[in-house]
């Protein structure tokens, strides 16, 4: 097994929603994009690995329910919270 010389702060991915969120809006270009990916696009995680395994662990929240798909097809309207950031797919 190999070590990150990177420290992942868990403490950001509570499952708990915070007091306060940034909101963010994410502009489609295509019909739809994988929730996985977004996370990976946005910043909010170092890897494609690491989102895999935040989303299965349930700090995902889609439409204000925890979601475990990786690759859920987010569309317009659709609302992503994790960490302490809100995304609007627009």
């Amino acid at each position: 097994m190999v070590k990150s010389n990177r420290t992942l702060n868990l403490n950001i991915f509570a499952k708990a929603k915070p007091k306060s969120m940034q909101e963010q809006e994410f502009t489609l270009t295509k019909e739809f994009i994988e929730l996985n990916k977004l996370l990976k696009i946005l910043s909010l995680v170092e890897s494609g690995g690491q989102a895999n395994s935040l989303i299965a662990e349930g700090f995902v929240r889609y439409n204000g329910e925890i979601d475990t798909r990786k690759r859920l097809k987010l569309r317009k309207g659709d609302v992503i919270e994790f960490a302490d950031t809100l995304i609007r797919i627009c």
